[in-house]
């Protein structure tokens, strides 16, 4: 009889998806009382049929929003931006990431180390391609983003790596918005 062992990639994967899920109840735990109502409050969902999210979107957009696709590394236009600014949902443009908490993952995607607020996204199981790892989507409109790994940087160690199809950059006036801390 053949006993049949995780390989280590499986095994890293799954390791993954404990960590940040851990890492969530942590995050979630020590937010402060200084959050206002509106922080801790779900937004409220958009729902749409696939022919209207065609008639938004464009054909890469779809696919990789609502069909859960992934563009090629290297080849999305925020990957490499140094850009400041708020990223939003392309799909409802619900605000997701601050362009202080990018970083250079070196994968050709990219990389934050945690969200704007953490209602602007939910998470998924994803077992699609055969390993564990956790979806993260718009919780607004549910669209695909990417997914969130545990080997980010401090001061959370999470690495949410998105598609720039998934992304719409909206540059911060200076003036106006100050630099947000993590």
């Amino acid at each position: 009889m053949t006993r049949r062992f995780p390989s280590h990639l499986q095994m890293f994967a799954a390791a993954a998806v404990l960590l940040a899920s851990s890492w969530l109840l942590v995050a979630g735990a020590a937010e402060t009382e200084k959050e206002s109502a509106e922080d801790e409050a779900p937004p409220e969902k958009i729902v749409k049929t696939e022919a209207e999210w065609k008639k938004q979107l464009s054909k890469e957009q779809f696919r990789v929003t609502r069909l859960k696709g992934t563009e090629p590394a290297f080849t999305g236009k925020f990957w490499n931006s140094k850009k400041a600014g708020v990223y939003h949902c392309i799909c409802c443009d619900q605000p997701l990431f601050n362009s202080d908490t990018k970083f250079d993952s070196g994968t050709g995607w990219p990389s934050f180390y945690q969200p704007l607020k953490k209602n602007a996204v939910g998470y998924h199981e994803d077992n699609s391609s055969g390993e564990l790892r956790m979806e993260v989507v718009c919780s607004r409109c549910d669209a695909h983003l990417g997914h969130v790994f545990s080997d980010g940087p401090a001061p959370t160690g999470m690495r949410f790596c998105m598609n720039s199809a998934s992304l719409k950059h909206v540059p911060r006036d200076k003036k106006a918005v100050k630099k947000s801390k993590p």
